[in-house]
């Protein structure tokens, strides 16, 4: 799959059906040696750039359970939380 077909889909929590981002606006991380992606990095964001910023989700790419036309679904379970400054 090439990384524009892959942008702009919504991903999408399994377990209650929350919509958690978008691939356009989450960064991905790429195995350095292999060019493999190994992860979606969700940003918390803030409200309007003010207020304490959210911690960021990262999904591992074997938490990817099916990906779509429309959508990435995801389980939720294999991510976990950083804070990135």
């Amino acid at each position: 799959m090439r990384l524009s077909e892959f942008a702009g889909k919504e991903i999408i929590d399994f377990d209650n059906g929350e919509r958690m981002g978008i691939i356009g606006d989450s960064d991905l991380e790429i195995n350095d040696t292999s060019g493999e992606i190994t992860s979606i990095i969700l940003p918390g964001g803030s409200f309007f750039g003010f207020g304490k910023k959210k911690e960021d989700v990262v999904i591992p790419w074997k938490s990817i359970l099916k990906i779509g036309p429309e959508m990435i679904i995801v389980d939720r379970s294999g991510a976990r939380q950083v804070h990135r400054r």
